[in-house]
Formats: C-alpha cells, structure tokens, sequence
C-alpha cells in the first residue's frame, strides 16, 4: 500500500507551496489538535465534534496556500489515498462483523462464564480481564468493550467482592489488548496497511509483545483487584449459547493469520456469524436487513454496523487530507530529514525514534488510529525501510505505541467512555465508581510501554525484510 507520496524526499521542490514556508503546514494540523484538546478539556469530547477541527484546518490550511488550486488538488489527493481507502474500507466491514456478533449474543455467552464460575474478588477481576480481552480481540473495539461488558461486570464484580477501581481499570486493559491484537481492530489494520504489511504476519509477530504485556497485567490484578465484600448475585436470564460465535472470531483469526485480505476475511467471519446466529435461533435474518416500518428507521445490523463507523470514517478522511498537506508541503521530508540523522546510530536508535515519535502524536489526539495514519506512512515507513525493518516489525512498532498512553489519558476517547460508562453503572447500583484519573492505573498500557521500548533497545522480536545480506545493518 502506497504512502502519501506527493513529492519524493529528493525532490528539490515541494509540491505544495505554503506562505511562511513548509514549516507552515503544521498550522492546520495544531488547529485540529487545539480543537481535540479544547473540547476534551470541556468533557465535551466526541468523534463528530471533531469534524469541526478538521474542516476548520483545512479552511486554515487553504488560506496559508500560495496556489489555492493546488492546495485543492493535494486536498483530493489525500483523500483518494489508497491507503486511507483500505483502512475505510476495513473500518466497516470490521463495523458490521462486530455489531452482528454482538447482537448474536456473544456478549451474553462471554459473561454468562463469568458468572458461573463463581469466582470471587482479585480472582473476578483477573477474569474480567481475560473476558475483556477475548472479547475486544473478536470485535476490534475498545470502546465497544467497555459500552458492552461494564454494565453487567462492573456490577457483578463489585458484589463478588473485586476492588471497584481495579475492576473498572481492568475492562480498559482488556479494551486496549484487543484494540492491540484484533485484526479487526482500527489500529491493527491501519498500522498494517501503511506499512504493507501482512495482516497474518502482523498478528503472529504482535501475539509475543501483547500477551507479555497481558501476562504483567494478570499478576497486577491478582494481587490488587480483590478486598471487597461478597454479597450475593446471579446469572439472570444470560445464555451460554452466545459462545459459539466465538466459531467467526477465530474463523476471521485464521483466515488473516493465513494471510488472506482482511476484507476477505471479514466478509467470511460476517457471512459465518449470520448463519451461526441464524442457526442457533439467535439472530433472525430480518434483525440483519429488512425493510423498516418507517422511513429513517434502521434497516437492522447491517446499517447499524456501518452506521457505527461512520465517526470515525469522517475523521480518518479529514486526517488523510492533512496527511497529504505535511507531505507535498515538504515538511515531513524535513521532519524525516532530521529523524535519520537522529537515528543514525543504527536500528536502535531507529526504533526508538519511531516508538517517542507515535507517543508524540498519540498524546494530544483524541484517538490512536489517526496518530498511526499520520506517522505511519510519512514517518515509519520510510525510516524503517531505510534500516530494512520488516513491515509487520514497523506495524508493531507503530501500533504498541499507540496502545499505551493512549488507554491512560484522560482526554482520550476510550478513556471518556470508561469513564462515563463505569460512573452511570455506579451511580445505578449505589457503587462509589472510580475518578477518571484511575486510568493511569492501567497495567496493560504501561506493560505495553514497557515492553516495545525493551523490544527496541534489545531487538526482541525484531525481523528485517527479505534481502540479500544476512544482518541488513548493526544494532
């Protein structure tokens, strides 16, 4: 998959001609960053509110434009990136592919093993964990992690005797391992396609640094999510069977660790959900399309599950239309200019300079998948390629990163909806729920951290491109 590619780092002359010079090109890009972070500061943040910040960037970006008609096309440009095109396209059928197994009741399943178990404080916490993670790993959401499961094991886990705080903090970790290893989730397949990497061979490389990282999470929570009192509970009306949807995750797994297109992949893992919930009395096809008894009504799952994406799809256009700016203005081939000599020391140094420079965007960004469209195709690809840094080795690079401070932050998007969902959960059990500052408690993400900058300074898990030469460049 092509990067953005207005203008070669050689080239004597930027495409794009920008008042103030190419450093210039940054103003729009601060003027969407400004509006994330003013709108989060006012806890009014929300994936259509920032459509405000990238169109008002761009009307920024056209004004500081020598040539505006040139300005417009390179606008074009980035939004017909191919790139950006596949990520669009993987965000909705990744959109439909969870919504259906949600509505399939893999949501009830999960929790009814939860529930059965018996298991009771730091040891229910542990399993929420683990649920979160499967879970997030099957529908590529952190957000929908949390919106799903908070409700019911928040709740649960509190009357079982877990440290209300611990737990909370548990279900976003689980979110972030799935947001992280999901090959449906928005980061695994951005980080994997501006890189042109095999989804398969992303997954199979990233499975080492995310379960050592859910491995140092684990212990965490054996040994602080518990001190509560049990009181009693029960299963209400949930139903084991929901578990078999777990049949489509792994028939989606497989298909991507076999290499095939995730748009391959997800349309088998989606046709496999609708006939497993058909089946098993589930879901009826109706539920996923049917003409609506009104005009305006959904049209069932399918709309829903693309109607569910669609924020985020609007905003990874505004990002690829600014992405397409820094390139052709020539600023990030000055940026790249000074990041190799930087990292001139060797692959270390490489890496190391890929992992601050994600952390970098994904701080002030209200979400991590368009921090790793922004460096991944201008940043990464073409430092990494420079030290023939394999391409699932860049992804993973990219995509570790951004899963950290990210599941930490409280102007984060996940972050927000972990919050808001966990304190109405409280509020309507009578449980005193956790500050938004608990996210920092997060051992997944600081595992995470943890781990990629080790893996970098070590050269843990590192592979290089297929070349010639046994050993492409020294450490």
């Amino acid at each position: 998959m092509s990067a953005p590619s207005g203008h070669s780092p050689t080239s004597d002359q930027p495409r794009l001609l920008l008042h103030g010079g190419r450093w210039a090109a940054l103003i729009p890009a601060v003027v969407l960053i400004a509006v994330m972070c003013v709108l989060s500061i006012a806890e009014r943040a929300a994936i259509s509110a920032f459509w405000v910040g990238g169109l008002v960037a761009l009307v920024v970006g056209m004004a500081l434009a020598v040539n505006r008609t040139a300005y417009a096309q390179t606008v074009v440009r980035g939004l017909t990136d191919r790139t950006g095109a596949v990520v669009i396209l993987a965000f909705i059928f990744a959109g439909v592919f969870g919504t259906i197994m949600k509505a399939a009741g893999l949501v009830d399943g999960l929790l009814w093993v939860g529930l059965q178990t018996g298991l009771t404080g730091a040891a229910f916490t542990v399993l929420a964990f683990l649920l979160a993670c499967v879970f997030a790993a099957g529908t590529g959401t952190s957000v929908g992690t949390v919106l799903a499961m908070v409700p019911v094991l928040y709740p649960a886990g509190v009357a079982l005797g877990a440290d209300p705080t611990m737990l909370a903090v548990a279900l976003i970790a689980g979110g972030a391992f799935g947001d992280n290893i999901a090959p449906i989730s928005d980061t695994t397949v951005t980080s994997a396609f501006t890189q042109d990497a095999e989804m398969g061979d992303v997954v199979r490389s990233r499975l080492p640094l995310a379960l050592t990282a859910a491995a140092v999470a684990v212990v965490v929570f054996a040994l602080t999510g518990g001190g509560g009192e049990v009181t009693a509970t029960d299963t209400g009306e949930l139903s084991a069977l929901g578990l078999i949807q777990l049949i489509p995750f792994a028939l989606v797994l497989i298909l991507a660790v076999l290499r095939r297109h995730i748009f391959v992949a997800l349309t088998w893992g989606i046709v496999a959900a609708v006939l497993i919930g058909a089946v098993t009395g589930q879901l009826s096809l109706g539920e996923v399309f049917s003409i609506p008894a009104e005009r305006g009504e959904s049209t069932g799952l399918l709309e829903d599950g693309i109607g569910g994406v669609t924020g985020v799809v609007m905003l990874v256009l505004f990002i690829m239309a600014l992405g397409r700016v820094l390139a052709e203005s020539g600023m990030m081939d000055a940026v790249l200019e000074r990041l190799e000599r930087s990292a001139a020391r060797g692959v270390r140094s490489a890496e190391l300079t890929i992992i601050v420079v994600t952390l970098i965007f994904t701080v002030p960004l209200g979400a991590n998948a368009p921090a790793i469209l922004l460096v991944g195709p201008t940043i990464a690809k073409p430092l990494g390629s420079q030290y023939s840094l394999s391409p699932a080795r860049r992804a993973n690079l990219l995509d570790c990163s951004a899963c950290t401070v990210f599941y930490m932050l409280p102007w984060h998007n996940a972050v927000i909806v972990w919050f808001a969902t966990v304190s109405t959960v409280a509020a309507e059990a009578g449980i005193e729920g956790p500050g938004i500052g608990a996210a920092f408690l997060n051992p997944y993400a600081w595992a995470m951290l943890v781990v990629i900058v080790v893996s970098a300074i070590t050269g843990w898990n590192r592979s290089y491109s297929k070349v010639e030469s046994a050993e492409p460049v020294a450490p």
